[in-house]
């Protein structure tokens, strides 16, 4: 593997749940879901430099405190302590996916640190070894090694790969994160669903998301923005929130309303991906 593989660093993508449905909670307190996760192009970097001893994160936009539970550390710790590897790594983050919004920033770097350290110490796994290793960090993680827009059961972990037409998405972070566990742990939430199927999502596949009736009660500025949103295009949550999206046909359908986005909203123009760029080097 090249140098400039890791000096360029590698991405890690953020995704969009076009659709989401709850099942069932099983006894270790994990849901049964049904999703479909399409990945963007909206991304973080992250940057490695091998050291001989301790891991080191450094992050741009993180906090103190976001830094020492930051999933790359989780994730080069779970790598080490399941290969026995005893090297080290300078990690540098670069941070453009916004946090609690429901686009699987922190599930995306510990997939991609894991992927790449894998590289870097020649630890020598098979990707379905680095996925069963993603899944010790997190329920959504393993989807990112994965690398494909997929339709997802289980927890989560159950994938197979769909062509999602090609769309362009405007994706509207609220100024206000979202806490995944208390809308799983709301006790509103409508657990049990009826299964669905692929014919229950749209040409995009996009569908309902069942997390939607309780954060838009919850968060009345969410609710709000979903509102103004419904004047331009056909809004969707992702995930639990709070970022909302909706498809376009085109860059410049989405780049329009952009332009007329509230000034309290941040919002992103993003391409559908076909596959992450992490795997574009295999």
């Amino acid at each position: 593997m090249s140098t400039s593989f890791f000096n360029n660093g590698l991405p890690a993508p953020a995704k969009l749940n076009l659709c989401l449905n709850i099942l069932d909670r099983k006894p270790d307190g994990y849901h049964e879901l049904q999703t479909v996760y399409r990945l963007i192009d909206l991304q973080d970097k992250i940057f490695m430099q091998p050291r001989e001893d301790s891991l080191i994160l450094y992050a741009d936009n993180l906090g103190t405190s976001d830094i020492k539970d930051n999933t790359c550390i989780r994730a080069a710790e779970v790598l080490q302590q399941s290969t026995s590897c005893d090297l080290g790594v300078e990690l540098y983050l670069e941070k453009h996916i916004p946090i609690g919004g429901g686009l699987g920033g922190g599930s995306s770097d510990a997939a991609t640190v894991i992927y790449g350290l894998n590289l870097l110490w020649e630890c020598g796994l098979s990707k379905s070894q680095l996925s069963d290793l993603c899944f010790k960090v997190g329920a959504d993680v393993p989807f990112f090694i994965f690398g494909y827009s997929a339709w997802a059961e289980g927890i989560g972990e159950k994938f197979c790969k769909i062509d999602v037409p090609d769309a362009w998405y405007l994706v509207i972070k609220p100024p206000f994160e979202i806490s995944t566990e208390e809308i799983f742990n709301a006790p509103e939430l409508t657990r049990n669903n009826a299964p669905i199927t692929i014919e229950d999502v749209d040409a995009h596949f996009i569908g309902v998301n069942v997390f939607e009736p309780v954060v838009r009660k919850r968060y009345p500025k969410l609710n709000e923005t979903m509102d103004w949103l419904s004047e331009h295009a056909v809004p969707h949550l992702t995930g639990t929130g709070s970022c909302l999206f909706a498809a376009f046909n085109d860059r410049a359908e989405a780049q329009e309303v952009l332009e007329r986005l509230p000034t309290d909203c941040k919002g992103y123009v993003v391409k559908g991906l076909h596959q992450s760029p992490l795997l574009e080097n295999e």
